[in-house]
């Protein structure tokens, strides 16, 4: 069961981290994957920007209880064919790192807000666009009528602090060189470091809600 005062109280420890390193407070999107809706409910209450997903039977699912009462942002690896059903409920498609899903989106959610995810580590398990093919993807998604907001992308899976510094700075920088406002980085066990380099929105999800619990099923 989720505690929505103790979320409340680790919400406002994470923007005092913001205010302290970044000098002001940042977008927190709460990721309520694998959690139920108390988990949406408690992130509302504590004043939450958005819930994030990473699978589209998951978002169905809370769809249908009727338990997406924040904006939703799908942060997850993303397949051509799941676009079209979970469409009218994603507020921002932060994974888009290909054109096959430029294509998707703009087809099944016209002049949707996106941020384009960079692979900043050059880990092969991690999804996102190189940043030598960023402005081609960009310019795709621009000229399919889709509204690029930022960059995204997600620290090392495992590495030292100067390796996940070295990453997310590389975003802050791309994100600059484009001329965008929006910087997605830094999650639960690294936010701290992606502050320090600039992040404008956050990720966190056991970080607010405790440890997730098991999959019961494969989401896709």
């Amino acid at each position: 069961m989720i505690d929505p005062i103790a979320v409340s109280d680790r919400v406002q420890a994470i923007q005092e981290d913001a205010r302290r390193i970044a000098g002001h407070e940042v977008t927190l999107i709460a990721v309520t994957k694998s959690f139920g809706c108390d988990a949406i409910a408690a992130a509302v209450a504590a004043h939450c920007d958005g819930i994030g997903e990473n699978y589209a039977q998951e978002v169905l699912e809370k769809a249908k209880a009727d338990c997406v009462k924040a904006p939703l942002h799908f942060i997850g690896a993303l397949q051509s064919n799941k676009i079209r059903p979970i469409a009218p409920y994603v507020a921002m498609w932060q994974s888009v790192d290909r054109a096959s899903l430029v294509a998707g989106i703009a087809q099944h959610s016209p002049g949707a807000e996106v941020l384009l995810q960079v692979n900043t580590t050059g880990e092969a398990s991690k999804s996102g666009v190189d940043a030598s093919g960023l402005s081609d993807l960009r310019q795709q998604a621009q000229d399919a009528g889709l509204v690029v907001k930022g960059l995204m992308t997600l620290g090392p899976t495992s590495g030292t602090r100067d390796q996940r510094m070295g990453a997310f700075r590389t975003l802050r920088a791309l994100m600059e060189e484009q001329n965008l406002t929006i910087c997605s980085m830094g999650m639960s066990d690294d936010y701290l470091e992606a502050l320090e380099c600039g992040a404008t929105m956050l990720r966190i999800g056991s970080g607010l809600f405790g440890t997730r619990p098991p999959k019961q099923k494969s989401p896709q």
